[in-house]
């Protein structure tokens, strides 16, 4: 018989970095799984990418054993550590805090390009692109 999911839990996590504090054990924790399990997989899964922020999706069945996926960092993440800036503009496309090239916006759409809805790197780029320009973030043509 398959085992039956319980739950799915989406989490942000530094790579390499999962302990069972807070955010990890405040969500997992009433999962009834176990947290230091969790933590050891997740950080020998995630130990080549530290310093980045890794999506993760959790299914957790009713006997307690899970399963996670790492998904590609958040666009808006690789767009602040590309163009080395902190945080976006907080007046969006009204404020220009930083340029990127249009190579660079190819190099991080090439990487989000997994887990985009699209095809082609063409269309992921321009989601690239109006996420950068959200961000306060201008695109070189």
């Amino acid at each position: 018989m398959a085992k039956q999911v319980t739950k799915m839990v989406k989490l942000q996590i530094p790579a390499g970095k999962a302990t069972p504090a807070p955010p990890v054990g405040t969500v997992l924790g009433p999962a009834g799984i176990n947290l230091q399990e969790f933590c050891t997989r997740y950080n020998d899964a995630t130990k080549e990418k530290i310093g980045d922020i890794l999506p993760v999706e959790i299914t957790i069945y009713d006997d307690r054993s899970f399963n996670f996926v790492i998904k590609t960092p958040p666009t808006s993440f690789l767009v602040k550590k590309t163009a080395k800036i902190k945080k976006g503009g907080t007046k969006g496309q009204n404020e220009t805090v930083a340029t990127l090239t249009k190579e660079q916006i190819k190099e991080i759409a090439l990487i989000k390009l997994p887990d985009l809805n699209c095809y082609t790197v063409e269309e992921a780029i321009k989601i690239v692109t109006g996420t950068a320009k959200n961000m306060g973030v201008k695109v070189e043509e």
